[in-house]
């Protein structure tokens, strides 16, 4: 049988003329009556109609099977992968599944038998290779990371639609405090309307899962009380980014309130470790020093050294999973809230402030290589000088301890980070 394509256009040239002068001779005859003119205007709008029918469902069909969510395939994916294999096990979405400690948590839970549905967007804001090598660790441990904005509502409506998520870890967010004086709009966009549009379909959902979300030790901003405890002042933001995470605390409180959700924030202190943030200090420091390139170490007022509560990722992880653990039930149903529901706000620290100059000190050992350092005073870029975390409600509540110092964290980051990209006594391997 001829193609379309033969058809139409002959591989034998004339042919086509002798055809269309027949045709022509046809189409004479045809019009030559009004009536027969009437009946071929209907014909042709009829033929224009269904064309242009068509054509709608071939593009509606396009862009059904372009689009990077929905269909049966991707469904069972989802179920596949928010199964539960332990018993009186969770299922969760977990947002920012490809971020640093999302893809740490989703591992976690997944190895424990819990099932585990993550979401990412893959931003720009730091190198995307370094989350799509997270995602095939991920995936490689039967964990499905669908590719989507926790503010497409669609999206988040049909991941609940076809899972009856338990839980949520939200972790989704636009990081960094100095960043935020480039590209505000991130973090409005991010950090309050993402946050929102998720309470908004979780508030709807029936069941209606526990949520536990990531705040920030930066919430303390400007307080100078030491260590942070949940009970400060957390009314001086120092930054944008620490303005945004305050701002979802009282957000999530009022959905707590009105709607009956069960949410804890978690205020996470420096959290490093290996796959971290490429922006973190700890990061850049080693980078530049293998690079042979000159770091920069900020001071406070009065020539003080800047001091942070280093947090490892392997207890980061543990407190948001006892965090889940003992998260109590929403009570409302359908956006209607029949009780009060659990708010809590916790610490995940270390305890044990480090200033950065010591930090560098550790890095230097590790590394074998001595640091070229540019010291000069912090900029008002809304960094604050030191943080510090009390733990006490966090480890009464659920056990909360953290075992790692940041002389082992770092060591552990550290041989990640040359066995990543492929260091060899400090060279770059080809």
């Amino acid at each position: 049988m001829p193609s379309l394509e033969e058809e139409l256009f002959p591989s034998t040239p004339g042919k086509f003329k002798d055809k269309s002068f027949h045709m022509n001779r046809s189409l004479h005859r045809c019009f030559s009556s009004t009536s027969s003119l009437f009946l071929w205007a209907l014909f042709l709008i009829a033929l224009t109609a269904s064309f242009l029918s068509f054509e709608s469902f071939v593009d509606s069909g396009h862009k059904y099977f372009a689009a990077s969510w929905g269909g049966i395939q991707w469904e069972k994916q989802v179920r596949d992968s928010a199964q539960i294999r332990r018993p009186n096990g969770m299922s969760i979405l977990v947002t920012g599944a490809a971020g640093f400690v999302g893809s740490h948590v989703s591992l976690a839970l997944k190895k424990r038998g819990d099932g585990v549905v993550g979401l990412d967007n893959f931003n720009n804001y730091y190198d995307p290779s370094l989350k799509k090598d997270r995602k095939a660790l991920v995936n490689s441990r039967n964990i499905f990371i669908v590719e989507g904005d926790v503010n497409d509502m669609k999206l988040l409506t049909k991941l609940f639609d076809v899972v009856a998520f338990t839980h949520v870890m939200h972790l989704a967010a636009q990081a960094g405090v100095r960043y935020a004086m480039e590209n505000p709009q991130s973090y409005i966009h991010s950090n309050i309307a993402g946050l929102v549009t998720l309470l908004e379909v979780c508030k709807n959902a029936n069941p209606q899962p526990r949520i536990v979300w990531a705040s920030s030790s930066s919430v303390y901003g400007l307080n100078e009380k030491v260590p942070f405890s949940e009970s400060d002042r957390t009314d001086q933001p120092a930054s944008l980014y620490a303005a945004t995470k305050k701002a979802g605390e009282e957000i999530t409180h009022s959905y707590n309130h009105i709607y009956g959700l069960s949410i804890t924030g978690l205020r996470f202190f420096t959290v490093y470790g290996p796959w971290g943030r490429p922006d973190m200090a700890y990061f850049s420091f080693t980078r530049n020093i293998l690079q042979g390139k000159p770091i920069t170490v900020y001071r406070g007022k009065n020539r003080v050294d800047l001091a942070r509560d280093f947090t490892y990722i392997d207890d980061i992880v543990k407190g948001c999973m006892g965090s889940l653990d003992t998260a109590g039930k929403s009570t409302g149903s359908g956006g209607k809230k029949k009780g009060p529901a659990p708010y809590r706000i916790f610490n995940l620290g270390n305890t044990s402030p480090v200033t950065v100059p010591t930090l560098v000190n550790i890095l230097e050992r590790h590394l074998k290589i001595k640091a070229k350092k540019n010291v000069i005073d912090m900029p008002g870029n809304g960094d604050v000088p030191f943080t510090h975390a009390n733990i006490s409600s966090a480890r009464s509540e659920f056990g909360y301890k953290p075992t790692t110092d940041l002389q082992t964290g770092l060591r552990k980051f550290v041989r990640w980070y040359l066995s990543y990209y492929g260091y060899n006594h400090g060279k770059l391997v080809d």
